[in-house]
């Protein structure tokens, strides 16, 4: 059992079927049927004019936001966005683009307030506010479908566009029982992740307007992320989307019921708030001893990542079964 991320998922049988047959060509070329159906269903799927298959997020957000800015220019994001804590620095590094990170609320949102102030004067002396980027789910939680359309209410006021890291926007569609495109319609840009709770065993999508993404082609090549024979990863992405995502819902689920167990464990302490999704953050009194106990687990074969708080997700290898051992053999090494 592995419960660091949903990253660690394995490809299903259907997946493996598909990518052994799947027809491919060179995709730098423009080659690729796999490829090049995957995006071509991805953008009307979206509701998007376009999409581009990525190695990776972190390879889509960066795209995207390099596409989005030029140098010199800022987005503004959230002290916890993944595209400016995570990604190793690359839109400052690779794209000479200033992030502006501010606060993020208890529930993930920013504050519009601050996010006002945040917007640099038209002046020679200030970095350009270009962007603002959101996460859907952040930490697990969903943003509310009424701020998104504050969002796109106040970037259209600021003449800032609006772009999704969208890793689990699925997540955040399943927990809210709505489309995804009802998340997406409000986005000039999104993420989609492929490779986490859907399963599949590498890849994101940059989704956008033509324009925007025929960009982002041309800096994928320069970051070295041109591909060839790609089609047999989107043989897989393709049945990520569309076989994979009401197991999302289990995920769910499961995470709502290790919360539980967890706060029933001395030393563990659950915000159940904020289990909106397959993540789960348990804080940690002084009293447990996490490495120790991440030893043992691992010599049941178990995996967790130690930290305090510890994060714990869950996904289409963890079990209801899975959970009540996690369960039992975390209340066996604290006693």
């Amino acid at each position: 059992m592995d419960f660091r991320s949903d990253t660690v998922t394995q490809p299903t049988p259907a997946m493996r079927e598909a990518m052994a047959n799947a027809p491919v060509g060179d995709d730098v070329y423009g080659d690729d049927p796999t490829v090049n159906e995957l995006e071509q269903w991805a953008a009307e799927r979206h509701g998007f004019e376009a999409a581009l298959f990525t190695t990776s997020g972190t390879q889509a957000n960066l795209l995207g936001l390099m596409a989005h800015c030029q140098r010199g220019d800022e987005y503004l994001c959230g002290q916890q966005a993944h595209n400016y804590k995570y990604e190793a620095g690359g839109a400052a590094v690779l794209g000479s683009i200033q992030p502006q990170p501010i606060e993020n609320n208890p529930d993930g949102t920013l504050d519009f307030d601050k996010l006002k102030a945040a917007i640099k004067p038209d002046d020679c002396h200030f970095a350009r506010t270009k962007l603002l980027s959101l996460e859907n789910t952040i930490n697990g939680k969903v943003l509310p479908m009424s701020y998104l359309q504050d969002a796109r209410k106040f970037v259209d006021e600021n003449g800032l566009s609006l772009h999704l890291d969208g890793a689990r926007v699925y997540n955040a569609a399943v927990a809210l029982d709505i489309d995804v495109k009802e998340i997406a319609q409000y986005f000039d840009s999104m993420t989609v992740c492929l490779s986490k709770g859907l399963a599949a065993p590498i890849g994101s999508l940059l989704l956008g307007s033509k324009e925007l993404i025929e960009r982002a082609r041309r800096l994928r090549k320069m970051v070295g992320g041109g591909m060839r024979q790609a089609g047999i990863l989107a043989a897989a992405g393709k049945l990520a989307l569309t076989e994979q995502v009401a197991q999302l819902k289990t995920d769910h689920e499961n995470a709502k019921k290790l919360a539980v167990g967890l706060n029933n464990i001395p030393g563990f302490s659950v915000n159940s708030e904020f289990v909106q999704t397959n993540i789960v953050f348990a804080k940690l009194d002084q009293s447990v001893d996490i490495e120790s106990v991440a030893k043992s687990l691992a010599d049941d074969g178990i995996t967790i990542t130690p930290g305090n708080p510890i994060r714990f997700v869950t996904h289409k290898d963890i079990t209801s079964q899975d959970i009540d051992v996690l369960l039992a053999k975390l209340t066996s090494a604290v006693d």
